[in-house]
């Protein structure tokens, strides 16, 4: 598994390790458990570390051709943000978040909520196909 977006000292997955390690509680778990099921879903993913700044340490990302997902702890819910969400087929209706955009999906996940593993791991696999086929076709010649 690839690693980018990492600080000098530490790798992504390093961080992503550390994130879910200090919640130490049902957020951290939760995540730690999705991170395992992205893996799970597509081994040759790149977990990255991104939009570190004053006010946030970062963001997990989990990346394959492109962005497939992020992950984020909030108080009450922990959060994957699927980059193109909007464009993936969802049968199992576990978007249930950021419904209304044009282009991300989330899943929110509380306390107590376990997530059905083979549908999400689908999800996974469709994001990957779906940032695959997009690097696929050549950009799009300036119209004179």
């Amino acid at each position: 598994m690839d690693q980018s977006g990492a600080s000098s000292s530490q790798s992504a997955s390093e961080l992503i390790s550390k994130s879910i390690a200090e919640r130490g509680d049902w957020r951290g778990e939760t995540l730690g458990r999705m991170r395992r099921l992205i893996q799970e879903a597509d081994p040759d993913v790149v977990e990255e570390w991104k939009w570190v700044k004053a006010s946030s340490p970062g963001t997990p990302v989990w990346s394959h051709d492109g962005i497939l997902c992020t992950g984020e702890c909030y108080a009450k819910v922990v959060k994957l943000t699927f980059a193109r969400g909007a464009a993936l087929s969802d049968p199992d209706r576990l978007f249930n978040a950021s419904l209304d955009g044009n282009v991300r999906r989330a899943i929110d996940i509380h306390e107590g909520v376990q997530v059905d593993e083979s549908a999400f791991k689908a999800l996974v696999r469709q994001a990957v196909a779906l940032n695959r086929s997009a690097r696929s076709k050549p950009s799009k010649s300036p119209k004179p």
